[in-house]
């Protein structure tokens, strides 16, 4: 059972907060007119205080022993998602190859341009082998997640499908695609498979999007692209991912406008990851980055209240989920340790085992082979245990953060390759931070649900709720 977690002000008198004793709840700016948050760091626990009652707030009997009470609850809660969770997703890349060159591609040029293609029969191989494993580790009925991934899956097209149709039923599949091998019959097979499906796409406009996006000799793909969303307008199970860079960022408001005039059920805008040197040359200022993002996300609320139909940006709603139900998050890019090897890992055509895709091109993170090596040892391995051991609280300046189990310092391999170690921060904190406040921006204004996937809170059960006005 998920625990929803609510709380707004409460009634005043009693002892303070913040003596040792009580709940060390810090109060934070979230550039509201009328309300702050208070925060207890190390629980995640929230609650929405009117300014003009904190410091009533903060002597409530009532107010702070619920928080007193609800704390090993609370505290459980975060260590079982942070610590205690089993893999249960595989990003399986089929190939190193891409038939583009794109910008902030965290696969190296050479793997790119030469790389393996995995054989049919090894594929198959490594899906049973994958099965077998997810078997013995899951709980019954519960189906593993292998997404297809790279470089471009459908170059491998014909060992990809086969992998899908000889096991139908024990996994769900998913294929990211830059959809250049996206033709009907592909689309009709994926489709008929109840595969999911993820493009990619940044910008409205041919001119925005193939600055980053193009083929080996510099030609955009952005008419493919559209012509694949448009024949998969109506189909639940795909969606369209965008890279947020300097060259895209303050078009992000027309792609929203554009993505929900097409009928896009979910996107992802990714602030691009800097793990390799090529794509930090593409890293937008973060205060402006986040000012586009944010407009990006009001205008998707503007949509919402015309029309009645959802865009959810899905890595936003993320962060909702990690302040509202944190156990209902479904990305663990936002929380320390990330998901890399603990929730999920990637392989590499050769077998080549890795805790995420981001860490494919970098040698020192590979941690074994499907094909020779116990999948259980590979997740203890010292190259997995590099990214499940990173923790905010070893980072210097995370340690002290109040948001920081909804932020969780991403993305370890940006922090390692760009920042010299597991023990720095990525590249966005600022821009992080300014997500996390606009957030509850909007559960103070009851705005929240509007950016949420339908049914995110079935089986959520409410555990804490002070609401007196």
């Amino acid at each position: 059972m998920t625990a929803k977690r609510s709380a707004s002000a409460a009634a005043p008198s009693g002892r303070f907060a913040n003596t040792g004793d009580g709940p060390q709840l810090i109060p934070v700016d979230i550039g509201h007119k009328t309300h702050l948050a208070l925060i207890e760091p190390d629980t995640a626990f929230w609650s929405l205080v009117r300014k003009s009652t904190l410091a009533e707030t903060l002597r409530s009997p009532r107010f702070l022993g619920q928080v007193r009470d609800n704390a090993d609850t609370f505290a459980k809660e975060m260590h079982d998602l942070r610590f205690n969770l089993t893999p249960s997703a595989v990003y399986f890349n089929p190939t190193a190859r891409c038939n583009l060159n794109c910008g902030y591609c965290y696969i190296p040029t050479e793997m790119r341009r030469n790389g393996e293609h995995m054989p049919t029969e090894r594929l198959l191989d490594a899906l049973a082998r994958l099965k077998d494993w997810f078997g013995a580790h899951l709980p019954a009925g519960r189906l593993p997640q292998i997404v297809f991934h790279g470089a471009e899956p459908l170059l491998n097209r014909e060992a990809v499908f086969a992998g899908i149709e000889r096991f139908a039923g024990d996994f769900s599949f998913g294929v990211q695609t830059n959809a250049t091998n996206l033709d009907e019959a592909a689309i009709e097979f994926l489709t008929g498979h109840k595969v999911g499906i993820g493009l990619s796409l940044d910008a409205a406009t041919a001119r925005i999007a193939n600055r980053t996006r193009t083929t080996w000799g510099g030609k955009g793909v952005y008419d493919v692209v559209v012509r694949a969303m448009e024949r998969l307008k109506g189909y639940p199970l795909y969606n369209v991912i965008c890279t947020v860079t300097k060259e895209n960022m303050r078009a992000l408001p027309q792609l929203v406008d554009f993505f929900h005039g097409h009928e896009v059920p979910v996107t992802m805008l990714n602030i691009l990851r800097c793990t390799m040197p090529a794509s930090r040359a593409l890293k937008p200022d973060e205060a402006e980055a986040a000012k586009c993002y944010i407009a990006a996300l009001d205008r998707s609320y503007e949509l919402y209240q015309k029309t009645g139909r959802k865009l959810v940006v899905a890595n936003f709603a993320n962060i909702l989920l990690s302040i509202v139900a944190p156990t209902a998050r479904r990305l663990m890019c936002d929380i320390s340790p990330c998901g890399g090897g603990r929730c999920f890992f990637a392989l590499g055509p050769d077998g080549g085992l890795f805790p995420c895709s981001e860490f494919i091109g970098l040698p020192d993170y590979n941690g074994g082979n499907l094909f020779t090596d116990k999948l259980d040892d590979v997740l203890v391995s010292p190259a997995f245990q590099r990214v499940t051991g990173r923790k905010v609280e070893d980072i210097e300046s995370c340690r002290t953060c109040a948001i920081r189990h909804f932020c969780g310092s991403p993305c370890p391999a940006e922090a390692q390759e760009m920042n010299g170690g597991m023990d720095q921060k990525g590249a966005f904190c600022a821009f992080y931070e300014e997500q996390v406040r606009y957030a509850f921006r909007l559960l103070a204004d009851k705005k929240a649900d509007a950016f949420l996937f339908d049914g995110w809170d079935k089986d959520v059960e409410t555990v804490f709720d002070v609401n007196q006005g």
